[in-house]
C-alpha cells in the first residue's frame, strides 16, 4: 500500500508555491518592456539589470541551504516569503533605475531563500517512497503559474495597464500565498550539532558534475523566458507571446505527471536524457523560425507554439529528475544543501543567459543568441551522458 502523499500541509505548500511563482512569472516578460519604456535602457543593460535578481538569488542559496539544515526551516521560509512579497511594493515606490536595481537585488535574495526553503520543506513532509511523484506535483504548481502569469502580465501590458497596476497584482497574489505558507505544519526538527564551517556545508560537492550539466542547460532557458517576446517581435512573428508560455507550461504539466513516477522507479538518468534530447531539438527549431516566417507566417506561428510545447515537455521531464538526483547524492541532514546546489546551478545559468542573450542581441540578433543557446544544450547532453551518469551511479546514496 502506498504511503499517503496528499495531506493538508502538502496542499497548502503547493498553493503557496503556485501564488509565489505566479507573482514571479507575472513580471518576467513585462520587465524588459518596463526598463525600455520607463528608463530607456539598452538591450545589454536590460540583461544586466534583470540578472541582478538571479545573481542575488545565487549568492544567498548556498548559505540558505546551510541555514535550513541548521535552524528551524519554516520560520526562515516565511521570513523570506514575506520579504519577497514586500518587494512588489518596492517596485511601486522606486522612481529611479538605482532604486529599481536595489529592489531587484533584495527581491533576488528573498526569492533564492524562499525557493530553497519551499523545496526542502516539501521534501520533509512527503514520504520518501513517493518523492519523485511529490516533487513532480509540487513543480506542477510552478508550471500552472507559468502558464497563467506571463499571459496575464503581457495581456495587461498590451491592454495599456499601468506598471503600478501590474506590480499591485503581483503583490496581491503573494499576500494570499503567504497566508497559505503560514498554514503549513512541519514536524519538529531537533537542534543539530553544528559542524565546523566547510565548503560542503554550502555546496554539495558530489553534485558539481550534475550542476555543470544543469547550468549549461539553463543558459538558453534564461534567454527564452526573458527575450522570447522580443525575439518574436524582431523576426516579424505576429502572435501572442503570452501563449508561448502557456503551451510551454502545458507541456511541463503533462510531463511532470508522468516523469515523477518514472523517477521513483529508479530511472533518474534515463528520464533526464529523454528530456535533454527534446530540448536540444526545440532550440534548434526556435532558431529556424527566422527562416520559416519568411516563407510561411502561419506555419511559423504553429511551429512557434509547437516548440514551446516541446520545450515544456523536455524541461518538465527533467526538473523532478534533476532535483531527485541531487537529493539522492546527499545524506538526510544535507537536504537543504542539496536543494540549494540544484537551484544555484540553475540560477547561474539563467543569469548568464539573461546577460549573454541581451549582449548577443545588441551586437547581432536574438536569433544568434538562440543559436548559441542551442549549441549549449548539445554540450550539456554530451557531458551528462559521458560524465554525470557514471558519477551518479557511483555515488548515489539511495
Amino acid at each position: 500500500m502506498k504511503e499517503r502523499l496528499i495531506t493538508p500541509s502538502y496542499c497548502f505548500i503547493i498553493a503557496a508555491h503556485f501564488l509565489f511563482c505566479f507573482g514571479f512569472w507575472l513580471l518576467m516578460p513585462v520587465l524588459p518592456f518596463y526598463l525600455q519604456e520607463e528608463f530607456n535602457v539598452t538591450k545589454t543593460a536590460i540583461g544586466v539589470v534583470l540578472s541582478c535578481y538571479t545573481v542575488a538569488a545565487l549568492c544567498i542559496r548556498p548559505f540558505g541551504g546551510y541555514l535550513l539544515d541548521t535552524f528551524a526551516r519554516k520560520p526562515l521560509y516565511l521570513l523570506a516569503y514575506f520579504i519577497f512579497m514586500s518587494m512588489f511594493m518596492g517596485y511601486l515606490l522606486s522612481g529611479t533605475l538605482t532604486l529599481f536595481i536595489i529592489c531587484r537585488i533584495v527581491h533576488g535574495f528573498s526569492f533564492g531563500l524562499t525557493t530553497v526553503g519551499g523545496n526542502t520543506i516539501v521534501i520533509d513532509i512527503m514520504p520518501s517512497s513517493r518523492r519523485g511523484e511529490g516533487l513532480g506535483y509540487y513543480g506542477l504548481a510552478n508550471n500552472l503559474a507559468m502558464s497563467i502569469g506571463p499571459m496575464v502580465g503581457l495581456f495587461l501590458h498590451d491592454a495599456g495597464a499601468s506598471y503600478p497596476l501590474i506590480f499591485s497584482c503581483g503583490l496581491g497574489v503573494c499576500i494570499v500565498g503567504f497566508c497559505f505558507a503560514s498554514s503549513v505544519k512541519t514536524s519538529y526538527k531537533a537542534p543539530v550539532k553544528r559542524e565546523p564551517i566547510s565548503l560542503d556545508r554550502f555546496i554539495l560537492l558530489k553534485g558539481i558534475p550534475a550542476g555543470i550539466s544543469l547550468l549549461l542547460l539553463s543558459i538558453p532557458y534564461g534567454m527564452t523566458t526573458n527575450y522570447v517576446a522580443m525575439y518574436a517581435e524582431q523576426i516579424g512573428l505576429h502572435c501572442s507571446s503570452g501563449l508561448f508560455f502557456t503551451f510551454m507550461a502545458i507541456g511541463m504539466a503533462i510531463a511532470r505527471l508522468v516523469s515523477g513516477r518514472q523517477v521513483d522507479k529508479g530511472k533518474v538518468t534515463q528520464v533526464i536524457k529523454a528530456g535533454l534530447y527534446l530540448v536540444c531539438i526545440s532550440f534548434f527549431l526556435l532558431v529556424a523560425c527566422l527562416y520559416v516566417v519568411q516563407w510561411h507566417a502561419t506555419l511559423c506561428i504553429a511551429l512557434f507554439y509547437t516548440i514551446s510545447l516541446m520545450m515544456g515537455v523536455g524541461f518538465g521531464i527533467m526538473f523532478p529528475a534533476y532535483n531527485t538526483l541531487f537529493v539522492n547524492l546527499a545524506p538526510n541532514n544535507q537536504r537543504g544543501t542539496a536543494t540549494s546546489t540544484y537551484l544555484t546551478s540553475w540560477d547561474v545559468g539563467i543569469g548568464i543567459g539573461m546577460v549573454m542573450g541581451g549582449f548577443i542581441a545588441e551586437v547581432s540578433s536574438f536569433n544568434q543568441a538562440y543559436l548559441v543557446g542551442a549549441c549549449l544544450t548539445i554540450v550539456s547532453l554530451i557531458y551528462f551522458h559521458c560524465k554525470v551518469t557514471l558519477h551518479f551511479n557511483s555515488h548515489k546514496l539511495r
